[in-house]
Protein backbone atom coordinates (compact mmCIF):
# COMPACT_ATOMS: atom_id res chain seq x y z
CA UNK A 1 0.00 0.00 0.00
CA UNK A 2 1.50 3.34 -1.02
CA UNK A 3 1.38 6.41 1.18
CA UNK A 4 1.23 9.97 -0.11
CA UNK A 5 3.10 12.42 2.13
CA UNK A 6 1.89 16.02 2.18
CA UNK A 7 3.55 18.85 4.11
CA UNK A 8 1.12 21.03 6.08
CA UNK A 9 1.44 24.56 4.62
CA UNK A 10 1.28 26.06 8.12
CA UNK A 11 3.47 23.95 10.42
CA UNK A 12 5.25 21.68 7.86
CA UNK A 13 4.05 18.55 9.70
CA UNK A 14 3.96 15.59 7.31
CA UNK A 15 0.42 14.33 6.69
CA UNK A 16 0.31 10.73 5.46
CA UNK A 17 -2.57 9.55 3.28
CA UNK A 18 -2.82 5.90 2.31
CA UNK A 19 -4.52 4.77 -0.91
CA UNK A 20 -7.49 3.76 1.26
CA UNK A 21 -7.64 7.23 2.86
CA UNK A 22 -7.53 8.89 -0.56
CA UNK A 23 -10.25 6.61 -1.94
CA UNK A 24 -12.61 8.00 0.71
CA UNK A 25 -11.74 11.66 -0.01
CA UNK A 26 -13.83 13.67 -2.46
CA UNK A 27 -13.10 17.11 -3.90
CA UNK A 28 -14.47 19.57 -1.35
CA UNK A 29 -13.68 17.40 1.69
CA UNK A 30 -11.64 19.03 4.46
CA UNK A 31 -8.53 17.57 6.10
CA UNK A 32 -7.40 18.95 9.47
CA UNK A 33 -3.73 18.89 10.50
CA UNK A 34 -3.33 17.05 13.82
CA UNK A 35 -0.47 19.34 14.88
CA UNK A 36 -1.76 22.87 14.22
CA UNK A 37 -5.46 22.36 13.33
CA UNK A 38 -5.04 23.99 9.92
CA UNK A 39 -7.98 23.15 7.66
CA UNK A 40 -7.26 22.20 4.05
CA UNK A 41 -9.82 21.52 1.33
CA UNK A 42 -9.21 18.76 -1.22
CA UNK A 43 -9.17 20.46 -4.63
CA UNK A 44 -7.91 17.52 -6.71
CA UNK A 45 -7.75 13.77 -6.08
CA UNK A 46 -7.02 11.87 -9.28
CA UNK A 47 -4.61 9.12 -8.18
CA UNK A 48 -0.84 8.94 -7.99
CA UNK A 49 0.79 12.24 -7.09
CA UNK A 50 -2.13 14.14 -8.65
CA UNK A 51 -3.54 15.42 -5.35
CA UNK A 52 -3.95 19.02 -4.19
CA UNK A 53 -5.09 20.81 -1.06
CA UNK A 54 -5.97 24.46 -0.48
CA UNK A 55 -5.52 26.05 2.94
CA UNK A 56 -8.87 27.18 4.35
CA UNK A 57 -7.99 28.36 7.82
CA UNK A 58 -6.26 27.57 11.06
CA UNK A 59 -8.47 26.77 14.03
CA UNK A 60 -7.20 28.59 17.10
CA UNK A 61 -8.46 29.38 20.58
CA UNK A 62 -8.48 32.98 21.79
CA UNK A 63 -6.40 33.22 24.98
CA UNK A 64 -8.61 36.09 26.16
CA UNK A 65 -12.17 34.72 25.81
CA UNK A 66 -11.51 31.01 25.15
CA UNK A 67 -13.61 30.93 21.95
CA UNK A 68 -12.41 29.00 18.87
CA UNK A 69 -12.15 30.70 15.50
CA UNK A 70 -10.57 30.12 12.08
CA UNK A 71 -7.58 32.21 11.07
CA UNK A 72 -8.00 32.49 7.30
CA UNK A 73 -5.54 33.49 4.58
CA UNK A 74 -7.42 36.79 4.25
CA UNK A 75 -7.00 37.51 7.97
CA UNK A 76 -3.27 36.77 7.74
CA UNK A 77 -2.77 38.87 4.61
CA UNK A 78 -4.42 41.85 6.33
CA UNK A 79 -2.67 41.31 9.68
CA UNK A 80 0.21 43.58 10.64
CA UNK A 81 3.52 41.85 11.33
CA UNK A 82 5.59 42.87 14.35
CA UNK A 83 8.54 41.54 16.30
CA UNK A 84 7.37 39.35 19.18
CA UNK A 85 8.85 39.22 22.68
CA UNK A 86 11.25 36.46 21.59
CA UNK A 87 12.50 38.49 18.62
CA UNK A 88 10.61 36.47 15.99
CA UNK A 89 8.14 37.99 13.51
CA UNK A 90 4.50 37.46 14.48
CA UNK A 91 1.19 38.35 12.86
CA UNK A 92 -1.40 40.22 14.91
CA UNK A 93 -4.98 39.02 14.32
CA UNK A 94 -8.16 40.13 16.05
CA UNK A 95 -10.49 37.66 17.77
CA UNK A 96 -13.91 37.94 16.09
CA UNK A 97 -15.61 37.26 19.44
CA UNK A 98 -13.98 39.61 21.97
CA UNK A 99 -11.83 41.76 19.61
CA UNK A 100 -8.62 40.89 21.52
CA UNK A 101 -5.42 41.25 19.52
CA UNK A 102 -3.56 37.93 19.32
CA UNK A 103 0.03 37.27 18.25
CA UNK A 104 0.41 34.26 15.92
CA UNK A 105 3.71 32.83 14.78
CA UNK A 106 3.95 30.36 11.91
CA UNK A 107 7.04 28.61 10.62
CA UNK A 108 7.63 27.13 7.20
CA UNK A 109 9.90 24.21 6.34
CA UNK A 110 13.07 26.33 6.39
CA UNK A 111 12.26 27.61 9.88
CA UNK A 112 11.36 31.17 8.88
CA UNK A 113 8.04 32.93 9.25
CA UNK A 114 5.27 31.93 6.84
CA UNK A 115 1.76 33.20 6.36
Amino acid sequence: MTTLEIDCPVCAEVLELTDEDRAELQVGDVIVCDSCNAEMEVTRNEGGEDFELELLGILTVCPSCGEEFDVTDDMLSEAPTVEGADGKAVSIVTCPHCRARIELEFEDEEGSRAG
